[in-house]
């Protein structure tokens, strides 16, 4: 452990925690968890599990999105009364995929002190070891549950050009999948799972293929994050192929107009015939 501080000095400090193995824990990270006022956690279970590892013991209280809305005006109350609290989640960067983003903004619209400890990411962690690009990515978060709405959201992520970062569920993986392909058409990807873990593995494919191999295989276990790599410079922008499409259904039925989009574009015909469906209001599937 690092030399613990004597005093720390009131604030709000975001500390990066691990994602799986509890060495990936930084020196500043245990300085100031063993030195703040409070811990702020999700499940005192996990970060109490973290803290007996280095011999930390400090009192902790619950902030999680079923009670952040009560918490929160303590938490800030504690603040202004000059205290320190540490901000965790549990695995990971506090504010991705958490509730404390609302905690921050309150915490700055009082004009307090809010520091950032960097540390593990699931997102950065699955982003380098894919071997996709880096060098721009968006990192979307959960994909929404309903077939139709997942259809939705990457059909508006496709002509990001960028590697895209998403979190799913091992439950929903081989759908998820199935659906990239068929809306942001052959892609280069990677399924990474159990970050930092004993059982860590990626698997790299195309979209297709990665979807063939878990609707064979079952959902995998633990924690899953999916990376997809950025459309090639020669696809259309998702406006372009609306307009396309818009102007082929005036004239042809839903099917026939995506098989005319797709010969003139060169895209493939399943994608086609997906956005299509999400333009017409037509896809009502269901995860």
């Amino acid at each position: 452990m690092g030399s613990k501080p004597a005093t720390l000095r009131a604030g709000l400090y975001l500390v990066a925690t691990p994602i799986g193995n509890l060495a990936d824990i930084t020196l500043r990270a245990l300085d100031v968890l063993s030195a703040a006022g409070t811990v702020a956690c999700e499940d005192t279970r996990v970060t109490r599990k973290l803290l007996n590892a280095y011999g930390v013991s400090r009192p902790l209280a619950r902030y999680h999105e079923h009670n952040a809305e009560r918490v929160r005006p303590r938490l800030i109350e504690r603040l202004k009364n000059g205290e320190s609290v540490a901000l965790v989640s549990d695995a990971g960067t506090p504010l991705v995929s958490d509730p404390g983003y609302k905690l921050v903004c309150a915490a700055i619209a009082e004009g307090l002190a809010v520091s950032s400890l960097p540390g593990a990411s699931a997102p950065l962690a699955a982003l380098v070891v894919s071997g996709l690009p880096s060098d721009r990515f968006l990192y979307a978060g959960f994909l929404p549950v309903k077939r139709a709405a997942r259809r939705k959201a990457l059909a508006e992520l496709a002509s990001v050009p960028a590697t895209l970062i998403v979190f799913e569920s091992a439950r929903r993986l081989a759908a998820a999948l199935q659906d990239m392909a068929q809306v942001l058409g052959s892609r280069s990807a990677a399924v990474v799972r159990e970050l930092t873990k004993l059982f860590e593995e990626v698997r790299r494919g195309d979209l297709e293929r990665l979807a063939e191999h878990y609707r064979a295989a079952g959902p995998p276990k633990g924690e899953v994050v999916i990376v997809v790599g950025p459309p090639e410079s020669g696809t259309p922008k998702v406006e372009d192929l609306d307009d396309r499409l818009a102007a082929a259904l005036e004239r042809a039925s839903l099917r026939d107009a995506a098989a005319k989009v797709a010969a003139d574009t060169g895209l493939p015909r399943r994608q086609v015939y997906a956005r299509a469906l999400a333009l017409s209001g037509r896809d009502r599937g269901k995860a």
